[in-house]
């Protein structure tokens, strides 16, 4: 019969800890190479602010325009001016943009957080549907195509490449119609929940990450005790 010595236990247990710390790092990060919006809901009739972030390029490459793809369903569209962008617009024939294409003044390089955005009025006959925004990322080599819905039953989760999806409610029964969501007087600095929401998702996997870093030092510490 063979008899696991102190150090071959300690050893299985802090690969099965680093293992599981990898594996727990990873889905975030899978996760994160996407480009997400925020606020994720919104109210038909109201004016909305969609800031689309990403923080990745095309495989390394660094990305050099952002080009949206809208749906049906808005009846008013309005691109928000930014210093780090350059903005043309596709008009259809209601005067309404189809196609916004945010150029890069400089490439942003992989690894780089940053944001597109514009103010949108979801019309009330996409009230209490989920309205998709197809998000095509040109790189200086290669692009990413963020266009993939999910269908009935489907969980989104297994896209490799979803769009950015917002949840759209009923028109709201009190406030400025134009009044939207910019800002919350209620929150700090008068950000909106919906921003707060959104926060950076690299932040968040870096917290996790280090949170279940330091319960596998704890582990390795007790293991080292008893031995």
């Amino acid at each position: 019969m063979t008899t696991s010595t102190p150090s071959r236990r300690r050893a299985r247990l802090l690969g099965g800890a680093v293992a599981g710390l990898a594996l727990v790092l990873a889905a975030p990060l899978a996760a994160s190479a996407h480009v997400h919006v925020s606020p994720t809901d919104g109210a038909a009739g109201t004016t909305t602010r969609l800031d689309f972030t990403f923080s990745h390029g095309c495989d390394g490459a660094p990305t050099t325009a952002v080009v949206l793809d809208l749906p049906e369903g808005l009846d008013a569209v309005t691109p928000v001016l930014d210093g780090a962008w350059t903005i043309t617009r596709d008009l259809g024939a209601d005067g309404i943009p189809t196609i916004i294409t945010y150029t890069a003044v400089a490439p942003v390089e992989d690894g780089v957080s940053a944001t597109v955005s514009l103010d949108v009025v979801f019309a009330s006959s996409v009230a209490d549907t989920e309205v998709a925004f197809p998000v095509l990322q040109e790189c200086a080599e290669g692009q990413n195509d963020w266009s993939e819905v999910a269908e009935e039953g489907q969980d989104p989760h297994e896209l490799e490449a979803p769009a950015p999806v917002v949840t759209v409610g009923a028109p709201a029964e009190t406030g400025d119609a134009h009044g939207g969501d910019h800002a919350d007087a209620s929150a700090p600095g008068g950000v909106s929940e919906g921003a707060a929401d959104g926060a950076d998702p690299v932040a968040r996997w870096l917290g996790g990450g280090a949170l279940v870093a330091a319960v596998a030092a704890l582990i390795v510490v007790l293991v080292r005790r008893r031995a």
